[in-house]
């Protein structure tokens, strides 16, 4: 990120902030969207982040850091949403979409059975996960942008890793069939 539109952004130059928010939306919804897995709510997420974004831009001691507090920043506020969603009734969207052919179903369907896996774990390892593979933040860089011990980011991954993994493994499983034996 630029260190001088960062700086006149604290200032308060709403142009210099338009600029930032502009360069760096498209890398903030990501994130949100990996965490939230809902477009609507990654949306709104994005949106009200960056409002505290513009709101605490003056406190930010280091400008250098802006990057890495704006994805702080948007994880928080994907923790707040999860929160506000657990308040409301459930709803359910279908998506349709067609069918693939040939080689493209193996493609599909590995991505299916990672949508799975990954919509099992909590908020807090959906985070951590997005940062790491999505974003390749080092351990460290993780730890400072969720404001975390470097050991709470290494458990987070470590119990997001086994729970993909098992996710994967139970829904690998067979069914029994009623009536026949196992």
């Amino acid at each position: 990120m630029d260190r001088i539109l960062v700086e006149r952004a604290q200032r308060g130059d709403r142009e210099a902030f338009a600029q930032l928010a502009i360069a760096a939306s498209d890398r903030l919804y990501a994130v949100a969207l990996r965490v939230l897995r809902d477009a609507d709510a990654a949306g709104d997420a994005l949106q009200t982040a960056l409002v505290k974004i513009w709101h605490g831009l003056p406190a930010l001691r280091d400008p250098d850091r802006f990057d890495g507090w704006s994805y702080q920043v948007v994880v928080r506020q994907c923790h707040s949403e999860i929160r506000a969603r657990r308040r409301r009734p459930f709803e359910l969207a279908l998506h349709m979409e067609a069918a693939p052919v040939g080689d493209a179903q193996i493609g599909v369907a590995l991505r299916d059975e990672l949508e799975r896996g990954f919509s099992r774990l909590n908020a807090d390892q959906r985070a951590v996960l997005v940062l790491m593979y999505y974003r390749d933040l080092s351990v460290g860089e993780i730890a400072d942008t969720l404001g975390v011990s470097i050991g709470t980011v290494k458990s987070r991954l470590h119990y997001a890793r086994s729970a993909m993994r098992a996710a994967i493994e139970a829904d690998a499983r067979p069914v029994p069939q009623e009536g026949r034996p196992a």
